[in-house]
């Protein structure tokens, strides 16, 4: 075992999603949190994926992650795009948005925590859209 797998279990806990909407959610956030909200390979992921319809996704991706920018007292940790692992704040923030339609307070609990906030009203409203946004172009968030 190399001497590196003690800290990499540290900071990549969690096995990345095999559900097409939950891989597709991370990798868009991985993108635009290193290229920022105008990331042309985020936008091309979309286009890919959902083709005509990606307009609404973009943008509802584009609103959230400027939500948690503006919301978060602490930074939130996202991993390269190419990683197939992710960070306890990619695995919070895909739980929580995988459970903002059916379990709000739940989701909202959780994106609290990931903020370090007492409310973020506004992030699980923008988390709601995004989840709705994918289900509804047939491929929801979903977590094990």
């Amino acid at each position: 075992m190399s001497e590196h797998a003690p800290i990499t279990a540290r900071l990549l806990p969690h096995d990345a999603p095999d559900q097409s909407g939950a891989r597709l959610f991370l990798q868009v956030v991985r993108r635009i949190g290193v290229g920022g909200l105008d990331d042309a390979h985020a936008a091309s992921l979309l286009i890919g994926t959902f083709g005509l319809s990606f307009r609404r996704p973009l943008v509802l991706m584009r609103a959230l992650m400027a939500e948690l920018a503006r919301a978060s007292q602490q930074s939130i940790m996202i991993a390269p795009s190419c990683c197939c692992r992710m960070t306890i704040a990619e695995s919070m923030l895909l739980r929580a948005v995988a459970h903002a339609g059916e379990q709000p307070r739940l989701a909202h609990r959780i994106l609290c925590e990931l903020c370090g906030i007492e409310g973020g009203i506004g992030v699980l409203s923008s988390a709601q859209a995004v989840a709705q946004a994918f289900a509804d172009l047939g491929r929801p968030i979903e977590t094990r």
